[in-house]
């Protein structure tokens, strides 16, 4: 017991005493060391005393479609901690391939009263998915927030980032390390965000390079899956097109392109410069480390906490869609383009871009 109560003090920074007296619910301890201690307790896998612990102030639901790719478990990881910091307990269902939709997740959710849900890239994101599924859940008195992609057919709150700035923040870079065929690869052009990388990348070639958004996105956008696979395959349609720099929706789609500008006998950034787009955990760490355009997970998973609890307390903002700048992050997979004859990419037959004076 001593030796737990030294590393529960040394964790929390207190006295051995004051962690004795908060575990003994003892009075004269400040709310903020109490709340120290407590957190000492869960950040070193004790159980907390039962006198101590929270009671819920509800379940919340939070669906994902998947938990492969990193960005999701860490948007989980933020909403979670939001929700416990305001006594409600999170309830985490997934989807899988041949196993629950998002409307029997929902369904099995409100089933166990749930107090609200939050979804991250459910089927409102989907231009073709029938909406009403959402009406009929507000029907029922639960309220939900929306996390990426946005439909105005749905009165709730949306929590995105701004995918168009994301692009343009993508292609200025690269543009300025004097790259000129550029290409994207993402995702099934269903998707809302989808629709809106692929305008805001567009409008960027169109601006900086003067092409035509039409011929831009016919020769310079690729759509593939979001897994590591489809970005390798939009990679190589893009490379075989003589693009020099790939921008890609996810940061799984960019290790993939990595991988088909290797197989190649080629070099990343040397060769050819790829650049990410949500900067998941150890996506920093990889070979070389990837530049990335970095999704705001923080402040969009707590904004979607915040908006969850006014819905649920009565007090909802007016249906909106709440919009979060990304940031671009500079790392080890972007260099200069490479001259036309080094690698063999870049080389345009037919026609040639011109930077726009």
């Amino acid at each position: 017991m001593t030796a737990r109560l030294a590393d529960i003090a040394a964790q929390a920074g207190v006295s051995e005493a004051t962690v004795s007296r908060v575990l003994n619910g003892k009075q004269g301890v400040a709310a903020a060391t109490r709340e120290s201690v407590l957190a000492a307790l869960d950040v070193l896998g004790y159980e907390r005393p039962v006198r101590l612990r929270r009671r819920s102030a509800g379940l919340v639901g939070l669906i994902t479609p998947e938990l492969e790719n990193p960005i999701f478990p860490a948007l989980a990881q933020v909403i979670g901690q939001a929700l416990t910091r305001q006594g409600y307990t999170p309830v985490l269902a997934t989807q899988t391939p041949g196993g629950s939709t998002e409307d029997e997740l929902t369904e099995m959710l409100v089933d166990r009263g749930v107090s609200g849900i939050i979804f991250v890239s459910g089927l409102h994101a989907d231009t073709t998915a029938d909406m009403t599924r959402y009406d009929r859940l507000r029907g029922q008195g639960v309220p939900f927030v929306l996390i990426d992609g946005f439909t105005d057919q749905v009165r709730a709150p949306f929590i995105s980032p701004d995918d168009r700035a994301a692009m343009r923040l993508a292609v200025t870079h690269l543009a300025s390390l004097g790259h000129t065929r550029i290409g994207l690869a993402l995702g099934p052009k269903r998707f809302v965000p989808v629709v809106r990388k692929t305008e805001g990348f567009t409008r960027a070639l169109h601006d900086t390079f003067g092409i035509d958004a039409a011929e831009a996105e016919r020769e310079f956008v690729r759509h593939s899956l979001y897994t590591l696979e489809g970005g390798q395959a939009a990679a190589d349609s893009l490379l075989d097109g003589g693009c020099t720099a790939v921008v890609c929706a996810s940061d799984m789609m960019a290790l993939g392109a990595i991988r088909a500008v290797r197989r190649r006998g080629l070099d990343v950034p040397a060769d050819a410069s790829v650049v990410g787009f949500d900067d998941s955990p150890l996506i920093a760490f990889t070979d070389p480390p990837l530049t990335t355009v970095r999704k705001p997970v923080t402040a969009m998973g707590q904004a979607a906490v915040r908006a969850l609890l006014e819905e649920i307390g009565g007090t909802p903002a007016p249906p909106s869609e709440f919009v979060f700048m990304p940031e671009l992050v500079v790392r080890g997979s972007t260099a200069s383009a490479p001259p036309p004859d080094a690698s063999g990419l870049g080389e345009v037959p037919q026609r040639e871009i011109v930077r726009k004076a």
